[in-house]
């Protein structure tokens, strides 16, 4: 049975020549009930792999290799993917081991109905959990063990953690293995931006944020392009900076930029062109997903982080084509 190979390049993930991935850093939109516009790309998250620091890692990462990166807690991220356009792929998204897409146990397999994966291209980023009609809800890490991550709401467990991702290639002869000429610009979403406790207390997992504007495309190419025999799969684990620090004997990123912060430097906003696109169904399993804000009412009698409404700067339009270009989505901060 092929398996795509797997490789990290400059905090990259890259699956064989074709899909690329990157965790990027960015602003955590407030919870206040708005849906937001897509906040910026602040650099990507720096990426190491678990069999280069096998002597450090915690002993359960041993067995599921992958990949780690750095978050703070209540910090927000987005995946983008960078695929050639003429050879789409088909990728399965989980949040500890629950669907980012359909709120339902992992599965190897796809799923049609509802639709449990992306294409990309057409799909060039996935912001959070498709919690709504056309809207995600942010990935914002929190500690396992408090009942705010997406996994712990779905299955009453916090024992995974971290992002799991599986590509699948599509079956042979149904795309070009060879951009056709003339070939157009690489498909591309974002630049390549530079970049005690116990070990067990510092993993985190994903818990859902503010809304924010964004469809999940339908597959164009249907179920039977993508082939269940030739995929790669990697466990993309998420530590706190202290473990990074431990792990690595490097300095984490530095403290997110706030979303008021951004928006009274009076840098952009991104949109997309894409309104008559259609959008995948959300599913009742994460529209029923609580986000970190209604479970610190809950939880607590003081406010833990600042939701209140920010006033959004200027919005950049960008092109989502499957052939053609696509607008750069980075901050300047």
């Amino acid at each position: 049975m092929p398996r795509t190979e797997l490789t990290v390049k400059r905090d990259q993930l890259c699956f064989g020549d074709g899909v690329s991935v990157t965790f990027q850093r960015t602003l955590r939109i407030p919870d206040d009930g708005q849906s937001y516009p897509l906040p910026p790309g602040l650099g990507s998250f720096p990426l190491r792999r678990v069999d280069d620091y096998l002597s450090r890692v915690p002993e359960e990462w041993r067995g599921r290799g992958g990949v780690f990166l750095p978050m703070y807690q209540r910090e927000a991220m987005w995946i983008c993917f960078t695929t050639p356009y003429w050879k789409p792929r088909a990728v399965k998204v989980a949040v500890g081991k629950i669907c980012a897409l359909s709120g339902r146990p992992w599965s190897e397999e796809l799923h049609e109905l509802p639709q449990d994966y992306l294409v990309t291209p057409p799909q060039p980023w996935l912001d959070g959990i498709a919690a709504g009609a056309g809207f995600i809800r942010q990935f914002v890490a929190m500690p396992l063990g408090l009942g705010y991550t997406v996994e712990g709401q779905r299955s009453g467990e916090e024992r995974v953690g971290g992002i799991q991702l599986k590509v699948f290639e599509p079956r042979p002869g149904r795309f070009p293995d060879q951009p056709p000429p003339p070939a157009p610009a690489r498909y591309a979403c974002c630049p390549q931006a530079p970049a005690g406790r116990s070990r067990s207390s510092a993993s985190l997992g994903l818990a859902a944020g503010g809304r924010m504007k964004q469809k999940i495309y339908p597959d164009p190419h249907g179920l039977e392009t993508w082939d269940p025999t030739n995929t790669a799969r990697v466990f993309v684990h998420i530590v706190t900076s202290e473990l990074w620090r431990e792990l690595t004997h490097e300095a984490p990123p530095p403290t997110p930029v706030t979303a008021r912060e951004y928006a009274t430097a009076g840098l952009p906003w991104f949109d997309l062109y894409d309104e008559a696109a259609p959008s995948c169904a959300p599913t009742a399993e994460l529209a029923a997903v609580r986000s970190v804000k209604e479970l610190d009412a809950e939880k607590s009698t003081l406010p833990l982080q600042d939701d209140e409404p920010v006033s959004v700067g200027p919005v950049k339009k960008l092109w989502v084509q499957l052939k053609g270009r696509l607008g750069v989505r980075d901050g300047e901060w």
